[in-house]
């Protein structure tokens, strides 16, 4: 499976390398045509912040029950959901399956109280909840999170090459990008499990960019274009990559939105540490068509897409509809 994966080596381009930017252009293009997912080595986000980031996670949900529901999930998606708190449905593949497996904490960019968007309850522009147990824990998910918006801005030029954009094409759209880092932990799955229980089930991701440290517990799979179920790697030292619905929008569904899901047989208890990029909350997203046609879809922004979303599938989101609605933005 992992050369059906392409590998996207930034060490040339990060140097400043002649023709760099324009391979990996090209490269890229064919990774979000073909298949949706892609490597990349020498990316420059030290192993050990990593380890340290994963540690993080399994020290959030080793706490008591309690400790973690007193930092309970918001409308800003912000806080820790209860294990089976999420259904993939609006961005589901195939028929919905059971409620998750999985518990998470979820943290967006680190605001003061005095920020102007938390002041007017701008909706998914709110606080982070932090643990009071867990000494240092906050230091290490905010270096997680600026390691991980460094390497998602850097990737932008190749974005922009690999859709015969100038490089800085996507520079005013990102210019305080969302994003979101999700703490999860996925409980050994029991062979006596239903058979439409997931850990994630079948779905698409929502973001522009989603990064993937690697895992060493197994249980993410994709499904290729030709409709096959295939396992993901985990070559040491890369981190992969993929593409969601706000891609696929953007780019009038030319770059694949790729399906996966997690199913946790390992006999461990799995940990993930994805993180979700995206453009600037006002940024106003218009499909980039291929020879300047009208496009399928109409623009749209990020608290646009993402409030129909969350009311769909968290259900925290579902069961206070009504006061979610009030609270928007």
């Amino acid at each position: 499976m992992s050369d059906k994966i392409p590998v996207l080596d930034l060490g040339p381009f990060r140097a400043g390398a002649p023709g760099a930017l324009e391979a990996l252009g090209t490269a890229l293009r064919e990774a979000f045509t073909e298949v949706g997912f892609y490597f990349v080595r020498n990316h420059g986000i030290p192993q050990a912040l990593l380890d340290a980031t994963f540690a993080a996670a399994e020290l959030f949900h080793a706490q008591p029950l309690d400790a973690k529901l007193a930092l309970k999930i918001n409308e800003h998606n912000i806080g820790y959901m209860p294990m089976r708190g999420a259904t993939t449905r609006v961005n589901a593949v195939g028929d919905v399956a059971l409620p998750n497996a999985n518990e998470a904490v979820f943290f967006k960019r680190d605001l003061p109280a005095d920020h102007p968007d938390v002041i007017g309850r701008v909706r998914f522009r709110g606080r982070n909840q932090w643990p009071t147990g867990l000494p240092g824990f906050r230091e290490k998910v905010l270096a997680a999170c600026d390691a991980f918006e460094g390497l998602a801005l850097s990737l932008l030029p190749i974005y922009a090459r690999a859709l015969d954009q100038k490089a800085d094409f996507f520079a005013p759209f990102f210019r305080e990008p969302m994003y979101t880092l999700r703490m999860s932990h996925y409980p050994q799955q029991e062979p006596t499990a239903p058979e439409n229980e997931f850990g994630i089930a079948p779905h698409l991701d929502t973001s522009f960019m989603t990064i993937l440290a690697q895992n060493r517990i197994p249980g993410l799979s994709l499904r290729l274009t030709s409709g096959e179920w295939v396992d993901a790697p985990a070559p040491e030292g890369a981190l992969l990559i993929n593409g969601g619905m706000m891609l696929r929008r953007w780019t009038d569904n030319r770059f694949l939105a790729t399906p996966h899901r997690v199913i946790n047989r390992s006999g461990r208890e799995r940990y993930a540490i994805p993180f979700f990029f995206d453009a600037s909350y006002d940024a106003v997203m218009a499909p980039i068509t291929a020879d300047g046609s009208p496009a399928r879809m109409p623009p749209i922004t990020y608290p646009e897409f993402m409030t129909g979303y969350q009311r769909a599938n968290f259900h925290h989101a579902a069961d206070g509809a009504e006061k979610v609605e009030m609270q928007g933005a």
